[in-house]
C-alpha cells in the first residue's frame, strides 16, 4: 500500500519567494520514516510557478499562459532540487514525475505512468509529482494539484491521501471568525464554508474538498490537515484525530473502472429509458441503442460518455462503441456500451 502526500504552494514557498526549507525537512523526515518502514510514498508538490515568479520580476501569479509556463519552467528545477536536498538528508532518492491530464485520460499512458511509479517504489525512491505546467494547455490541465493528488492516489491505489495546507483542516466557517470550528469528520460537515484560493496558489479549500471526495469515492481515505508543524504525518498515519477526515467508500472497483470513472473525461451524455437503466444498473447488461432516448455532445467510438436515467441523475459512465450520429432512430441490436466497458455509480 502507498501513502500520497500533497503540499500546497504556501507550505513550500514563503512570502519572499524562497523555499520553506524547514517545512520540507520536517515532512521529508516523516516521509523517510514511512519509506524505511517498508511502505512506498509519493509527494505531490506545488510551488514551481511561485518559485519561478521572482526570476520574472513578479510577486503574484500572472494571467498570461506563456508567463505562467515560463515561471513553471524556471521554478520546477528549483522545486525538485529542494526536495532532493530534503529527502537526501534522510538517505532517500527523489525522482521527478511531471503529468498532464492527457496522461491520465489516455489508458496506455495511464498504465505507463503507474508502471513507472511502481518501478520507483521498488527502488525505494520517492516520486515528486507535479503538473507539467510548462507544456499543459487549458484543455489538459488538472486545474489544481489537489485534483492531481487525488488522481495519483487513485492511480497507485493508495491506502491514504493527505492534503496538507496552512490551516488545520476544513472549518465550519472562515478560520479566525467567531464560532469557527474544525470539522473532524466530513460526513458531519458538508455545510462548512469553503474559502478562496491563496495569493499565489490556485486551489483553495473548495478544491481540496472536491479532491478528497473524489479519492474517498474511489475507496481512499483522505485527510485535509495543517502541514507546517513539527509532527504532522506521524499522528495521521497512527490514526489520531488530525484535520478533517473523509472516509473511503467500501465499494471496490477494478483499476480499469477506477480509470474510467475518474481519469477518462466525458465527451457527452446518453439519456436512457427506465428499462435500459435497470438492465445496466441491476442486471449488469450492456447498453443497447434501443434504450437510448437522446444524446448530448459530439463523440466518437472510444470516447467516454455519462449515462443519465429518466430522472436526470447520472448513474454511470462508459466507453461508447459507436459515434453519436449512429444512434439516430435507436436501431435495434446495436450495442452502444459493452458491460465490461462501463462503471455504475
Amino acid at each position: 500500500m502507498t501513502v500520497v502526500v500533497k503540499l500546497g504552494t504556501s507550505l513550500v514557498v514563503g512570502p519572499s519567494g524562497g523555499v520553506r526549507t524547514g517545512v520540507l525537512r520536517r515532512r521529508a523526515g516523516e516521509i523517510g520514516a514511512v519509506v524505511r518502514g517498508g511502505e512506498p510514498a509519493v509527494v505531490v508538490s506545488s510551488g514551481a510557478i511561485a518559485l519561478g515568479l521572482p526570476h520574472l520580476g513578479l510577486d503574484r501569479r500572472p494571467r498570461s499562459v506563456p508567463r505562467l509556463q515560463a515561471a513553471s519552467a524556471l521554478g520546477q528545477s528549483r522545486l525538485q532540487q529542494a526536495w532532493e536536498r530534503a529527502l537526501g538528508r534522510e538517505g532517500i532518492q527523489a525522482a521527478q514525475i511531471l503529468l498532464t491530464g492527457a496522461e491520465i485520460a489516455d489508458r496506455g499512458a495511464y498504465v505507463n505512468a503507474r508502471n513507472a511509479l511502481l518501478a520507483l517504489f521498488a527502488l525505494g525512491a520517492v516520486p515528486i509529482v507535479n503538473e507539467n505546467d510548462a507544456t499543459a494547455t487549458d484543455e489538459i490541465t488538472f486545474g489544481d494539484n489537489d485534483a492531481l493528488a487525488a488522481h495519483v492516489a487513485i492511480l497507485v491505489r493508495a491506502r491514504l491521501l493527505v492534503l496538507l495546507t496552512e490551516v488545520e483542516g476544513v472549518y465550519s466557517r472562515a478560520p479566525g471568525t467567531p464560532g469557527a470550528e474544525l470539522v473532524g469528520d466530513w460526513s458531519h460537515g458538508r455545510s462548512a464554508l469553503l474559502g478562496d484560493a491563496s495569493r499565489v496558489g490556485r486551489g483553495g479549500m473548495r478544491s481540496k474538498v472536491l479532491a478528497a471526495e473524489m479519492a474517498a469515492a474511489a475507496g481512499i481515505p483522505t485527510v485535509i490537515a495543517g502541514g507546517a508543524s513539527a509532527s504532522v504525518l506521524d499522528p495521521i498515519l497512527a490514526g489520531e484525530p488530525r484535520g478533517t477526515r473523509f472516509r473511503g467508500s467500501e465499494r471496490e472497483l477494478s483499476a480499469y473502472k477506477l480509470w474510467l470513472r475518474f481519469g477518462k473525461p466525458s465527451a457527452g451524455r446518453l439519456r436512457v429509458d427506465g428499462g435500459a437503466r435497470r438492465a445496466v444498473s441491476d442486471e449488469g447488461r450492456s447498453l443497447l441503442a434501443v434504450g437510448v432516448v437522446s444524446s448530448e455532445g459530439r463523440f466518437e467510438a472510444g470516447d467516454a460518455v455519462e449515462l443519465v436515467g429518466p430522472d436526470g441523475t447520472v448513474f454511470g459512465k462508459g466507453i461508447v462503441s459507436v459515434a453519436a450520429d449512429e444512434l439516430a432512430g435507436r436501431p435495434r441490436g446495436l450495442e452502444v456500451v459493452h458491460r465490461e466497458r462501463l462503471v455504475v455509480y
